[in-house]
């Protein structure tokens, strides 16, 4: 989702009213998603990255994220009129303990939908996601073999991978998705800014001019209409891993 500043920049607005509207593209953007079947959507709401920015502007940002989630659980929002269950992708550990609470509760008030999944990246970036999946899989299978040594049970063999691709994959943030059909990244950026490294390899990048508070349904339709196009291909790419 980029470009809010931009936006926000481009028509002297405000500091934050780009990232409100751009809050307002997204809105409309999911339900065009949800009416056309699109399962599994994900967004990048907040980079690790970020925190990087001053003080008072990821303070303005914590303050429109804990804003927006209230609003996810109120009965009348999009997840509960779609059946989204909500999943918040990251190291949610760096967040501020009312935002951190307040994911956890969308996610728990959520967890028995089952129509559509919605997972924001928040305190995210791909690297860490990696970093993350390794260590665990590391301290899963330490206790694995202290386990059975403790038990007399364990043989090496220098001839077995003792971590394997799997484990990896089952530690990612994003393991309870499948790897995405379509990348979008707004205003004519054609970087993935560490965004899902991992399961892009086969994805469809697209990147319109437009800045995300701008973006619409004309861009929506001739994505999906793009992707068709090369779907065939991209499914035999994916076969051949």
């Amino acid at each position: 989702m980029d470009g809010n500043r931009r936006y926000t920049k481009r028509w002297n607005l405000m500091q934050g009213a780009g990232h409100k509207v751009g809050y307002s593209a997204l809105m409309s953007m999911l339900k065009y998603c949800y009416e056309l079947g699109v399962r599994y959507v994900t967004i990048y709401a907040f980079s690790i990255d970020n925190f990087k920015r001053t003080p008072e502007e990821v303070q303005s940002l914590m303050d429109l994220m804990l804003d927006k989630i209230e609003e996810l659980l109120k009965d009348e929002s999009i997840v509960n009129r779609y059946g989204i269950r909500v999943y918040f992708s990251g190291n949610l550990k760096l967040l501020n303990e009312p935002v951190r609470l307040a994911a956890e509760r969308a996610m728990l008030a959520t967890a028995k939908n089952s129509k559509a999944v919605l997972s924001i990246c928040v305190a995210y970036t791909s690297t860490n996601e990696i970093l993350h999946a390794v260590r665990e899989s590391c301290e899963e299978k330490w206790d694995e073999i202290t386990l059975l040594n403790s038990s007399g049970g364990y043989e090496p063999d220098e001839d077995v991978n003792l971590i394997k691709l799997t484990d990896i994959e089952n530690h990612m943030y994003m393991a309870f998705a499948p790897d995405p059909d379509i990348i979008i990244r707004t205003s004519g950026e054609t970087r993935l800014s560490n965004f899902l490294l991992w399961q892009s390899a086969n994805s469809y990048l697209y990147s319109p001019s437009v800045l995300w508070p701008e973006i619409g349904f004309r861009q929506f339709l001739w994505v999906i209409l793009n992707f068709q196009r090369i779907r065939v291909y991209l499914d035999k790419k994916r076969k051949q891993l």
